[in-house]
């Protein structure tokens, strides 16, 4: 049996976003998207790419999922992980 793990960026006061762009989802008049970005760096760039070694299947919320159909099929062959969410 598999392990189901939940990855999931969260601020401290409970924001649940994806690392995207200020207009990722601003739903609701949200206007602080992207705010990961800023913190981004090596040691989050190497357990990222941890996840993804490994077989996986993505369960994916409906806005997520658009998000994603959006994007993902459309990065060019040389990015790691488009590689890997494409296949």
């Amino acid at each position: 049996m598999r392990k189901l793990v939940a990855a999931a960026f969260v601020s401290l006061d409970g924001v649940m976003q994806a690392p995207g762009g200020p207009r990722e989802d601003p739903t609701g008049g949200f206007t602080q998207g992207g705010w990961t970005v800023n913190y981004w760096d090596e040691p989050m760039g190497q357990f990222m790419g941890g996840i993804f070694t490994d077989p996986f299947e993505l369960l994916l919320g409906r806005k997520t999922y658009e998000i994603f159909a959006a994007h993902w099929p459309f990065v060019g062959k040389d990015d790691p992980i488009g590689k890997v969410f494409n296949a």
